[in-house]
């Protein structure tokens, strides 16, 4: 009885003065397991998961997002393949909570013969623009296309990459920035396709969120949805997320946990409606 209200004062005395471990990154660093073996190369399905802060994730994590699943397997910073547990990104580690890797992962196995394995190439990198992903200079201490690359080419060492999971926008939605916005994202995905050696890798773009505030905010967020939808009308290649009924953290910015979820799961089945064209 004595160690039970032990324990009581101690947890409110935690609730009371805030000392509390954020649950995004709780649960990071993990403890990495490495699979008993790799799968054959057709048989590994690979995605890159590229762009900024809502790519890399800022949700709240529960324990179940570190229970690995067999045929879901991450690349970790060492360029390693091992069993995929949120929080997939590792760039900005304060920051990096649950994305939506690991729920398309396993929304995509639904789809896919028991043979195969699904691999996460996590390189979103919260803050940048896409002039960051251009140029060789570093953001956040990391040179984004060069990382891109060299983490790229490593994977098709190993098996088909077959899209590239795309969000990021947030960063360039100011008035300066949209006239050259679409040009310019065009230019970075014939970038990546040339990295990967295939014209016609699809690339899944999902829409910036439909939360922010002020309006004059949202404004320029709907602009560059505008942007993405004219690439993925315009081109087969490409397929649009929608995003205008997900919700968000209290900063208005990023996808609260529910939403990365759900998040998955679309880009999921965007990818499977375009293996169907």
């Amino acid at each position: 009885m004595k160690k039970m209200i032990l324990i009581l004062i101690g947890s409110l005395f935690i609730l009371s003065f805030g000392i509390v471990q954020d649950r995004r990154t709780m649960y990071f660093p993990k403890k990495e397991e490495v699979p008993s073996t790799l799968p054959e190369g057709r048989n590994f399905w690979i995605f890159i998961m590229a762009g900024q802060s809502n790519m890399a994730g800022r949700g709240l994590l529960d324990p179940q997002d570190t229970v690995p699943n067999p045929r879901i397997l991450t690349m970790n910073q060492h360029n390693e393949w091992v069993l995929a547990k949120e929080p997939l990104h590792f760039y900005q580690p304060k920051l990096t909570g649950l994305d939506s890797g690991v729920s398309f992962a396993r929304e995509l196995l639904k789809y896919v013969g028991d043979s195969v394995t699904i691999g996460l190439v996590p390189c979103a990198v919260g803050g940048s623009s896409v002039d960051n992903w251009l140029s060789d200079q570093p953001f956040n201490e990391v040179k984004l296309l060069q990382n891109f690359t060299v983490r790229a080419e490593y994977a098709l060492k190993c098996g088909q990459v077959k899209a590239i999971l795309w969000h990021q926008g947030e960063s360039d939605a100011f008035a300066e920035k949209l006239a050259p916005y679409k040009s310019k994202i065009e230019t970075l995905f014939g970038s990546f396709r040339k990295v990967i050696g295939n014209d016609k890798l699809p690339i899944i773009m999902g829409e910036l969120g439909s939360y922010y505030y002020p309006q004059e905010k949202q404004a320029l967020w709907d602009s560059i949805n505008v942007r993405i939808r004219s690439i993925a009308n315009a081109d087969s290649r490409y397929s649009l997320v929608p995003t205008s009924d997900l919700t968000s953290n209290d900063d208005r910015i990023h996808f609260n946990a529910a939403s990365q979820r759900e998040l998955g799961r679309r880009y999921a089945n965007a990818f499977i409606s375009l293996q169907k064209k």
